[in-house]
């Protein structure tokens, strides 16, 4: 099973150009589920990004809007466009919930988690995509919805042998407390008893690994230095038969498509065993 996760940079920049860019990226990969942040709706024309790239590729798709773009809009000048979560899947969407992440006025614009149960071949996969606060102080923000994210994948969770699969940009990096305690291998997790995979922990070594990179022209270079920001969490240990097993993992969408950077984010890429067929390699 390939998933994707990718931060699609919303109505900034040259939209309708970087579309086609996204669009291309994804066709060429052939995932079978994708957990997008920063997705467009367009509330004038019911038009959404996810729903073009659903039907574009032929896949299902969720999709959940921010609770409160407003400070989204302001920036955009366009109180007529929306923002949200979205998740692409090419198994119907068995049960689709939405978690609110909290969050001091001051700093709340309506970050959410988006849930979808996914009726796979063999068996369920309970996916989950997020997009937490970013200001580069709000590491406690971001601690407080680590642990309301991972209440929300635990009440999900169950009723399948798949474990929970959670993508999405964290904003921060790899060692931060908030990653650390989502992940719970390295310090006390979020849930007492649920632990994650970090996908990029069976990345070869020396494979370029950040996400948020300066040399993409649409990333100011005052933000800090390379990270990796956006993660692919696969629930630990697998399922009895392997299911969810990282098989590989590696960056996508990290250059121009017919000289346009779909996106500010790279995407991340993690090939899962999904049922004991597939031991011999990744489903593509």
């Amino acid at each position: 099973m390939r998933v994707v996760t990718w931060n699609l940079w919303w109505r900034f920049g040259p939209w309708a150009e970087r579309q086609k860019a996204i669009l291309a990226v994804l066709r060429e990969l052939r995932p079978d589920v994708v957990g997008l942040q920063e997705v467009w709706a367009d509330h004038r024309t019911g038009e959404d990004l996810a729903g073009w790239l659903a039907a574009e590729l032929g896949l299902h798709r969720a999709f959940a809007a921010s609770p409160a773009p407003e400070r989204w809009q302001r920036r955009l000048g366009d109180p007529g466009v929306g923002i949200g979560n979205a998740v692409l899947s090419r198994w119907p969407v068995l049960d689709r919930r939405v978690l609110r992440l909290p969050a001091p006025a001051d700093l709340d614009d309506g970050r959410i988690a988006l849930y979808a149960r996914l009726d796979a071949p063999g068996a369920p996969v309970p996916f989950f995509t997020t997009h937490l606060s970013s200001p580069l102080d709000a590491s406690a923000v971001r601690r407080e919805q680590v642990t309301a994210l991972a209440g929300f994948v635990a009440r999900h969770r169950h009723g399948t042998p798949f474990p929970p699969v959670v993508t999405g940009d964290f904003n921060a990096w790899p060692d931060a407390d908030e990653t650390r305690a989502f992940a719970g291998l390295r310090t006390a997790p979020a849930v007492p008893g649920q632990v994650f995979f970090d996908a990029w922990d069976y990345a070869d070594a020396s494979a370029p690994g950040a996400t948020w990179d300066p040399a993409n022209p649409y990333v100011h270079p005052g933000l800090g230095p390379r990270a990796r920001i956006d993660y692919i969490h696969v629930g630990a240990p697998a399922g009895p038969d392997g299911e969810g097993t990282v098989l590989a993992v590696r960056r996508a969408g990290d250059g121009p498509v017919d000289g346009v950077w779909p996106s500010d984010h790279a995407a991340v890429v993690a090939d899962l065993q999904d049922r004991p067929a597939s031991r011999t390699g990744p489903a593509v």
